[in-house]
């Protein structure tokens, strides 16, 4: 298995593995039981977007509580489709996005939240999905580097209808044989 195979899968396991274990065990320094787990920590922030609890959380918990559920979504969502479909381009976008969304989601560290280890395991994951997507982006698929060869052996050929014809470069001794021809009277 390739580097940014084994990154990416590395990035899914600590991302899958963050929804079942403890995310938050605290509030405002003291203990809660039961702790949160993941998944259900998605659905509180989840529910910050509806009506009531929008107005009880405030705009601003509300408005990161939602960020954090969408840059899950696009790890959910995002992330296979964009390995498994994505051009170069699209593949470093996506892994600086993946970059942005680590560092947007460090806010939960200013709260005043006793984070556990699920929390850790889901920041990171988006970590580790960057550098794989860093490294999947650096490197060309079969398929790219194909059509690279194709449109190169391509450029100057012209098709008709039965065969290809590809002249040979105007620099050939070939070509310049053919300029020095003697015309017929």
């Amino acid at each position: 298995m390739r580097r940014p195979n084994l990154l990416i899968a590395l990035a899914w396991l600590l991302n899958a593995s963050a929804w079942f274990l403890p995310v938050v065990t605290g509030l405002d320094g003291g203990k809660i039981g039961p702790t949160f787990r993941g998944f259900e920590a998605f659905v509180m922030a989840l529910s910050a977007v509806m009506p009531p609890n929008f107005a009880n959380f405030g705009a601003g918990y509300s408005l990161l509580a939602i960020l954090s559920v969408l840059t899950s979504l696009l790890f959910i969502i995002g992330s296979p489709w964009v390995i498994l479909r994505g051009t170069r381009a699209l593949r470093h976008f996506s892994a600086w996005t993946a970059a942005v969304a680590f560092f947007f989601n460090a806010h939960w560290n200013g709260w005043e939240l006793g984070l556990g280890i699920g929390y850790f395991f889901w920041w990171l994951s988006f970590a580790v999905l960057t550098v794989g997507l860093l490294d999947l982006a650096g490197q060309s698929s079969p398929s790219e580097s194909a059509q690279r060869q194709a449109a190169l052996l391509t450029r100057n050929c012209r098709s008709t209808n039965h065969f290809t014809f590809c002249p040979p470069p105007k620099s050939s001794t070939f070509h310049g044989a053919l300029l020095r021809q003697p015309n017929p009277l």
